[in-house]
């Protein structure tokens, strides 16, 4: 225990998150209790309680990271200075690699946060996560207008609305084909890739010019 005591906090704190991951995505969140976060990291329940208050806490350092990661995939497909087709693709593209590799995260990071910082106490993780979808959003919003400018997409397009429609119906797309590969290839028969191809592409002439 003498190593583990002098460790710095941060890497206490991931190894509890880390192992409340592997739960989550086991059990779900909430049949996870403390019990079994503080039996999986190795670490006793009063030692847990010396790192995160309650499991909300742990949830939402989780969601936080799950943010990041997307912020990440999104800005590397942005970076591409081609056209806004060719962009949009780069992003559903950077969404799908997302899920496939983090599907817990790719699933949190579209649930509810938080956005009342006034009226109720928060977590410090929960104002960043909201700053960090914030300025995904903006990204998002700056390819919008270069299309418009472009003569790409259609001018009336309203932007915001346009986003987060954008967000649930690829998001959902994408979902679908993780859940119901095997349907889709037996009845739609198209393979995974085909139809988001064909889902991704329909969305896309939704808001083309």
């Amino acid at each position: 225990m003498g190593r583990r005591k002098k460790e710095p906090k941060s890497v206490h704190r991931e190894n509890i998150a880390s192992a409340a991951q592997v739960l989550f995505m086991q059990k779900g969140i909430e049949a996870t209790s403390m019990d079994d976060i503080a039996k999986k990291a190795g670490y006793s329940k009063a030692t847990l309680y010396v790192y995160f208050k309650n499991k909300e806490e742990i949830v939402g350092v989780l969601v936080l990271e799950s943010m990041k990661k997307l912020h990440t995939y999104i800005t590397s497909a942005l970076e591409e200075q081609k056209s806004t087709k060719t962009r949009y693709d780069f992003i559903c593209n950077a969404l799908l690699k997302y899920q496939e590799e983090f599907p817990f995260y790719f699933k949190i990071a579209l649930d509810e946060i938080n956005i009342d910082f006034e009226n109720t106490d928060y977590l410090p993780e929960e104002k960043e996560t909201f700053r960090v979808g914030e300025e995904i959003n903006e990204k998002i919003k700056q390819l919008l207008k270069a299309g418009i400018l472009s003569g790409e997409l259609r001018e009336d397009i309203e932007i915001m609305p346009t986003i987060f429609s954008l967000w649930g119906m690829l998001s959902g797309i994408i979902q679908t084909a993780a859940n119901k590969e095997a349907y889709i290839k037996q009845e739609v028969k198209l393979s995974k890739h085909e139809f988001l191809k064909y889902g991704f592409d329909m969305l896309y002439r939704s808001i083309s010019k």
